[in-house]
Protein backbone atom coordinates (compact mmCIF):
# COMPACT_ATOMS: atom_id res chain seq x y z
CA UNK A 1 0.00 0.00 0.00
CA UNK A 2 1.38 3.39 -1.04
CA UNK A 3 1.99 5.70 1.92
CA UNK A 4 0.52 9.24 1.84
CA UNK A 5 -0.20 9.39 -1.89
CA UNK A 6 -1.04 12.78 -3.43
CA UNK A 7 -2.06 13.86 -6.92
CA UNK A 8 0.05 16.53 -8.64
CA UNK A 9 -0.81 18.56 -11.68
CA UNK A 10 1.87 20.33 -13.69
CA UNK A 11 1.13 23.57 -11.88
CA UNK A 12 1.35 21.93 -8.45
CA UNK A 13 4.71 20.35 -9.36
CA UNK A 14 6.02 23.77 -10.39
CA UNK A 15 4.82 25.34 -7.14
CA UNK A 16 6.31 22.47 -5.13
CA UNK A 17 9.66 22.91 -6.88
CA UNK A 18 9.63 26.67 -6.29
CA UNK A 19 8.67 26.32 -2.64
CA UNK A 20 11.27 23.63 -2.09
CA UNK A 21 13.92 25.82 -3.71
CA UNK A 22 13.20 28.60 -1.21
CA UNK A 23 13.07 26.12 1.66
CA UNK A 24 16.41 24.63 0.58
CA UNK A 25 18.14 27.99 0.69
CA UNK A 26 16.59 28.67 4.08
CA UNK A 27 18.06 25.34 5.20
CA UNK A 28 21.45 26.43 3.81
CA UNK A 29 21.35 29.51 6.05
CA UNK A 30 20.26 27.30 8.96
CA UNK A 31 23.27 25.06 8.27
CA UNK A 32 25.50 28.12 8.41
CA UNK A 33 23.91 29.06 11.74
CA UNK A 34 24.52 25.55 13.11
CA UNK A 35 28.15 25.65 11.99
CA UNK A 36 28.75 29.07 13.57
CA UNK A 37 27.05 27.89 16.74
CA UNK A 38 29.39 24.89 16.89
CA UNK A 39 32.42 27.12 16.36
CA UNK A 40 31.29 29.46 19.15
CA UNK A 41 30.73 26.60 21.61
CA UNK A 42 34.08 25.07 20.65
CA UNK A 43 35.84 28.38 21.22
CA UNK A 44 34.23 28.88 24.62
CA UNK A 45 35.23 25.37 25.70
CA UNK A 46 38.81 25.83 24.50
CA UNK A 47 39.05 29.09 26.44
CA UNK A 48 38.53 27.11 29.67
CA UNK A 49 40.50 24.02 28.61
CA UNK A 50 43.00 24.58 31.45
CA UNK A 51 40.30 24.03 34.07
CA UNK A 52 38.77 20.96 32.40
CA UNK A 53 39.99 17.45 33.01
CA UNK A 54 38.63 15.84 29.82
CA UNK A 55 37.23 16.84 26.46
CA UNK A 56 34.13 14.64 26.23
CA UNK A 57 31.89 17.68 26.16
CA UNK A 58 33.58 18.75 22.90
CA UNK A 59 31.51 16.12 21.07
CA UNK A 60 28.57 18.56 21.04
CA UNK A 61 30.27 21.43 19.13
CA UNK A 62 32.11 18.92 16.92
CA UNK A 63 28.83 17.38 15.78
CA UNK A 64 27.32 20.83 15.26
CA UNK A 65 30.19 21.89 12.99
CA UNK A 66 30.09 18.68 10.95
CA UNK A 67 26.30 18.78 10.62
CA UNK A 68 26.39 22.47 9.69
CA UNK A 69 28.84 21.94 6.84
CA UNK A 70 27.01 18.82 5.62
CA UNK A 71 23.67 20.66 5.77
CA UNK A 72 25.03 23.48 3.61
CA UNK A 73 26.16 20.99 0.98
CA UNK A 74 23.07 18.79 0.94
CA UNK A 75 20.62 21.66 0.78
CA UNK A 76 22.58 23.35 -1.97
CA UNK A 77 22.23 20.10 -3.93
CA UNK A 78 18.49 20.16 -3.16
CA UNK A 79 18.21 23.63 -4.68
CA UNK A 80 19.90 22.38 -7.87
CA UNK A 81 17.52 19.41 -8.04
CA UNK A 82 14.56 21.80 -7.83
CA UNK A 83 15.89 23.76 -10.80
CA UNK A 84 16.21 20.60 -12.90
CA UNK A 85 13.02 18.92 -11.69
CA UNK A 86 10.85 20.15 -14.55
CA UNK A 87 13.40 19.49 -17.27
CA UNK A 88 12.86 15.97 -18.61
CA UNK A 89 16.36 15.91 -20.10
CA UNK A 90 18.24 16.97 -16.93
CA UNK A 91 16.31 15.43 -14.04
CA UNK A 92 17.20 11.74 -14.72
CA UNK A 93 20.86 12.40 -13.88
CA UNK A 94 19.83 13.05 -10.24
CA UNK A 95 18.00 9.73 -9.84
CA UNK A 96 20.95 7.76 -8.41
CA UNK A 97 22.35 10.71 -6.47
CA UNK A 98 19.02 11.31 -4.73
CA UNK A 99 19.28 7.95 -2.95
CA UNK A 100 22.48 9.09 -1.28
CA UNK A 101 20.96 12.52 -0.68
CA UNK A 102 18.01 11.05 1.25
CA UNK A 103 20.38 8.95 3.38
CA UNK A 104 22.56 11.97 4.25
CA UNK A 105 19.58 14.23 4.97
CA UNK A 106 18.04 11.63 7.30
CA UNK A 107 21.40 11.17 9.04
CA UNK A 108 21.67 14.94 9.60
CA UNK A 109 18.28 14.99 11.32
CA UNK A 110 19.35 12.11 13.57
CA UNK A 111 22.62 13.85 14.46
CA UNK A 112 20.82 17.07 15.33
CA UNK A 113 18.48 15.15 17.63
CA UNK A 114 21.54 13.51 19.19
CA UNK A 115 23.03 16.97 19.86
CA UNK A 116 19.92 18.04 21.77
CA UNK A 117 20.01 14.83 23.83
CA UNK A 118 23.77 15.08 24.51
CA UNK A 119 23.44 18.69 25.63
CA UNK A 120 21.47 17.46 28.64
CA UNK A 121 23.07 14.03 29.06
CA UNK A 122 26.64 15.36 29.37
CA UNK A 123 25.92 17.75 32.22
CA UNK A 124 27.26 15.28 34.79
CA UNK A 125 30.42 14.73 32.74
CA UNK A 126 30.93 18.46 32.41
CA UNK A 127 30.56 19.01 36.14
CA UNK A 128 33.02 16.21 36.97
CA UNK A 129 35.51 17.52 34.42
CA UNK A 130 35.34 21.02 35.92
CA UNK A 131 35.61 19.65 39.44
CA UNK A 132 38.92 17.92 38.73
CA UNK A 133 40.22 20.68 36.46
CA UNK A 134 39.53 23.48 38.93
CA UNK A 135 41.01 21.47 41.77
CA UNK A 136 44.23 21.08 39.81
CA UNK A 137 44.15 24.73 38.75
CA UNK A 138 43.92 25.90 42.36
CA UNK A 139 46.67 23.46 43.39
CA UNK A 140 49.03 24.79 40.70
CA UNK A 141 48.10 28.44 41.30
CA UNK A 142 51.46 29.17 42.94
CA UNK A 143 53.60 27.52 40.23
CA UNK A 144 54.28 30.69 38.25
CA UNK A 145 57.87 29.59 37.60
CA UNK A 146 57.03 26.05 36.42
CA UNK A 147 56.92 25.54 32.63
CA UNK A 148 53.41 24.65 31.52
CA UNK A 149 51.83 26.13 34.65
CA UNK A 150 53.14 29.68 34.57
CA UNK A 151 49.80 31.06 33.31
CA UNK A 152 47.66 29.08 35.74
CA UNK A 153 47.49 31.94 38.24
CA UNK A 154 46.34 34.41 35.60
CA UNK A 155 43.76 31.92 34.31
CA UNK A 156 42.24 31.32 37.74
CA UNK A 157 42.24 35.01 38.66
CA UNK A 158 40.56 36.03 35.42
CA UNK A 159 38.06 33.19 35.79
CA UNK A 160 37.08 34.22 39.33
CA UNK A 161 36.68 37.86 38.38
CA UNK A 162 34.77 37.18 35.15
CA UNK A 163 32.32 34.68 36.61
CA UNK A 164 32.20 36.32 40.06
CA UNK A 165 33.10 33.10 41.83
CA UNK A 166 35.68 31.85 44.31
CA UNK A 167 37.34 28.44 44.64
CA UNK A 168 36.06 25.15 43.32
CA UNK A 169 33.03 24.67 45.56
CA UNK A 170 33.44 27.82 47.68
CA UNK A 171 36.14 30.11 49.07
CA UNK A 172 37.20 27.55 51.70
CA UNK A 173 38.91 25.50 48.99
CA UNK A 174 41.79 27.99 49.15
CA UNK A 175 42.38 27.10 52.80
CA UNK A 176 43.42 23.56 51.82
CA UNK A 177 46.22 24.44 49.37
CA UNK A 178 49.37 26.51 49.47
CA UNK A 179 48.62 29.18 46.92
CA UNK A 180 51.52 31.50 47.83
CA UNK A 181 54.76 30.65 46.00
CA UNK A 182 57.84 29.86 48.11
CA UNK A 183 59.79 32.60 46.34
CA UNK A 184 57.60 35.17 48.11
CA UNK A 185 57.93 33.64 51.57
CA UNK A 186 60.50 34.78 54.14
CA UNK A 187 61.74 31.54 55.64
CA UNK A 188 63.64 33.45 58.35
CA UNK A 189 60.30 34.66 59.73
CA UNK A 190 59.04 32.83 62.80
CA UNK A 191 55.44 33.01 61.59
CA UNK A 192 56.30 31.34 58.31
CA UNK A 193 58.32 28.63 60.04
CA UNK A 194 55.55 27.93 62.53
CA UNK A 195 52.92 27.60 59.81
CA UNK A 196 55.06 25.22 57.77
CA UNK A 197 55.91 23.10 60.81
CA UNK A 198 52.30 22.94 61.92
CA UNK A 199 51.36 21.24 58.66
CA UNK A 200 52.10 17.55 58.13
CA UNK A 201 52.94 18.08 54.46
CA UNK A 202 55.15 21.08 55.16
CA UNK A 203 52.90 23.48 53.26
CA UNK A 204 52.27 27.14 53.99
CA UNK A 205 48.50 27.16 54.53
CA UNK A 206 46.44 30.27 55.23
CA UNK A 207 42.86 31.07 56.04
CA UNK A 208 43.02 33.50 53.15
CA UNK A 209 42.07 33.80 49.49
CA UNK A 210 43.52 35.57 46.42
CA UNK A 211 42.42 39.10 45.66
CA UNK A 212 40.35 37.87 42.68
CA UNK A 213 37.79 36.45 45.15
CA UNK A 214 36.94 39.91 46.42
CA UNK A 215 33.53 41.27 45.56
CA UNK A 216 33.88 44.89 44.37
CA UNK A 217 30.20 45.52 45.13
CA UNK A 218 30.81 45.13 48.85
CA UNK A 219 30.80 48.41 50.85
CA UNK A 220 33.46 47.06 53.19
CA UNK A 221 37.13 46.86 52.17
CA UNK A 222 37.96 43.34 51.06
CA UNK A 223 39.06 40.91 53.75
CA UNK A 224 41.52 38.41 52.26
CA UNK A 225 43.50 37.22 55.24
CA UNK A 226 42.59 35.76 58.63
CA UNK A 227 39.09 35.05 57.48
CA UNK A 228 38.34 32.69 60.37
CA UNK A 229 39.86 34.94 63.06
CA UNK A 230 37.24 37.23 64.61
CA UNK A 231 39.84 39.20 66.54
CA UNK A 232 41.82 40.07 63.42
CA UNK A 233 39.15 42.50 62.17
CA UNK A 234 36.99 45.09 63.86
CA UNK A 235 33.29 44.27 64.18
CA UNK A 236 33.69 40.94 62.44
CA UNK A 237 32.18 37.45 62.85
CA UNK A 238 33.27 34.96 60.22
CA UNK A 239 30.20 32.73 60.74
CA UNK A 240 27.63 35.44 60.10
CA UNK A 241 29.55 38.25 58.44
CA UNK A 242 29.38 38.88 54.74
CA UNK A 243 33.01 38.14 53.97
CA UNK A 244 33.11 40.47 50.99
CA UNK A 245 33.92 37.46 48.83
CA UNK A 246 32.04 35.76 46.04
CA UNK A 247 29.97 33.07 47.69
CA UNK A 248 29.47 30.90 44.59
CA UNK A 249 32.05 28.32 43.58
CA UNK A 250 33.55 28.49 40.08
CA UNK A 251 32.49 24.95 39.25
CA UNK A 252 28.81 25.80 39.65
CA UNK A 253 29.31 29.11 37.84
CA UNK A 254 30.91 27.41 34.83
CA UNK A 255 28.35 24.59 34.76
CA UNK A 256 25.53 27.15 34.75
CA UNK A 257 27.26 29.12 32.01
CA UNK A 258 27.93 26.19 29.66
CA UNK A 259 24.60 24.49 30.26
CA UNK A 260 22.90 27.82 29.65
CA UNK A 261 24.68 28.05 26.30
CA UNK A 262 23.76 24.49 25.32
CA UNK A 263 20.17 24.74 26.52
CA UNK A 264 19.69 28.00 24.66
CA UNK A 265 20.75 26.28 21.45
CA UNK A 266 18.01 23.66 21.88
CA UNK A 267 15.13 25.67 20.36
CA UNK A 268 17.33 26.78 17.47
CA UNK A 269 18.48 23.23 16.73
CA UNK A 270 14.91 21.91 16.95
CA UNK A 271 13.81 24.57 14.45
CA UNK A 272 16.57 23.48 12.08
CA UNK A 273 15.44 19.86 12.47
CA UNK A 274 11.90 20.81 11.44
CA UNK A 275 13.17 22.72 8.42
CA UNK A 276 15.47 19.87 7.39
CA UNK A 277 12.66 17.31 7.70
CA UNK A 278 10.38 19.57 5.63
CA UNK A 279 13.03 19.66 2.90
CA UNK A 280 13.39 15.89 3.10
CA UNK A 281 9.67 15.17 2.77
CA UNK A 282 9.13 17.79 0.06
CA UNK A 283 12.03 16.40 -1.95
CA UNK A 284 10.52 12.91 -1.78
CA UNK A 285 7.17 14.17 -3.08
CA UNK A 286 8.89 16.13 -5.84
CA UNK A 287 11.00 13.14 -6.87
CA UNK A 288 8.11 10.67 -7.06
CA UNK A 289 5.79 13.17 -8.78
CA UNK A 290 8.32 14.05 -11.46
CA UNK A 291 9.33 10.43 -12.02
CA UNK A 292 5.64 9.49 -12.30
CA UNK A 293 5.15 12.07 -15.03
CA UNK A 294 8.25 10.79 -16.85
CA UNK A 295 6.96 7.19 -16.69
CA UNK A 296 3.70 8.31 -18.27
CA UNK A 297 5.76 10.16 -20.90
CA UNK A 298 3.61 13.23 -20.34
CA UNK A 299 5.63 16.00 -18.61
CA UNK A 300 2.60 18.30 -18.66
CA UNK A 301 0.11 15.73 -17.39
CA UNK A 302 -0.98 14.73 -13.91
CA UNK A 303 1.07 12.38 -11.76
CA UNK A 304 1.09 10.90 -8.27
CA UNK A 305 3.57 11.58 -5.51
CA UNK A 306 4.09 9.59 -2.34
CA UNK A 307 6.49 9.08 0.54
CA UNK A 308 6.83 5.29 0.38
CA UNK A 309 5.94 2.97 -2.43
CA UNK A 310 4.85 0.40 0.16
CA UNK A 311 3.75 0.55 3.77
CA UNK A 312 6.20 1.25 6.58
CA UNK A 313 6.36 -2.40 7.64
CA UNK A 314 6.81 -3.70 4.09
CA UNK A 315 9.48 -1.10 3.36
CA UNK A 316 11.33 -2.01 6.54
CA UNK A 317 11.23 -5.70 5.64
CA UNK A 318 12.55 -4.99 2.14
CA UNK A 319 15.41 -2.88 3.48
CA UNK A 320 16.23 -5.52 6.06
CA UNK A 321 16.24 -8.25 3.40
CA UNK A 322 18.51 -6.20 1.13
CA UNK A 323 20.95 -5.54 3.95
CA UNK A 324 21.04 -9.22 4.93
CA UNK A 325 21.61 -10.18 1.30
CA UNK A 326 24.51 -7.75 1.03
CA UNK A 327 26.06 -9.10 4.24
CA UNK A 328 25.61 -12.67 3.04
CA UNK A 329 27.42 -11.98 -0.23
CA UNK A 330 30.18 -10.13 1.63
CA UNK A 331 30.90 -13.05 3.97
CA UNK A 332 33.23 -15.92 3.05
CA UNK A 333 32.40 -19.38 4.34
CA UNK A 334 35.60 -20.73 5.99
CA UNK A 335 34.43 -24.35 5.54
CA UNK A 336 34.27 -23.97 1.78
CA UNK A 337 37.30 -25.42 0.00
CA UNK A 338 38.47 -24.87 -3.52
CA UNK A 339 36.86 -27.44 -5.81
CA UNK A 340 39.18 -30.20 -6.99
CA UNK A 341 39.15 -30.60 -10.78
CA UNK A 342 37.56 -33.77 -11.99
CA UNK A 343 40.16 -36.46 -12.63
CA UNK A 344 42.75 -34.87 -10.41
CA UNK A 345 42.74 -37.78 -7.98
CA UNK A 346 43.26 -40.27 -10.84
CA UNK A 347 46.18 -38.28 -12.20
CA UNK A 348 47.71 -38.11 -8.74
CA UNK A 349 47.41 -41.91 -8.31
CA UNK A 350 48.88 -42.58 -11.75
CA UNK A 351 51.87 -40.29 -11.34
CA UNK A 352 55.08 -42.12 -10.31
CA UNK A 353 56.37 -41.71 -6.81
CA UNK A 354 59.43 -39.50 -6.48
CA UNK A 355 62.80 -41.23 -6.14
CA UNK A 356 63.89 -41.55 -2.57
Amino acid sequence: MVLLKMKFTQQRRVRLAQGLWLLSWLAVFCGTFIFCLGVYLKTELLRRAEVMDNTEIHVVPNILMVVGLASIGTNWVASRVCQDSLDASRFPRWKVLLLAWFAVAALLCCLLIAVVVLSYALQGRLEESLKVGLRNGIRFYKDTDVPGRCFQKETIDRLQMEFRCCGNTNFRDWFEVQWVSNRYLDFTSKEVKDRIRSNVDGRYLLDAVPYSCCNPASPRPCLQYHLTDNSAHHNYDFQTEDLNLYSRGCRQALVDYYMGLMNSTGPGVLSVILIQMSVLLSMRYLQTAVEGAMVLEDPLGDSEGFLLEKGVKETFEDVKANILTMIKFAQVDPTTEDPVPEGADAEKAASPAPDS
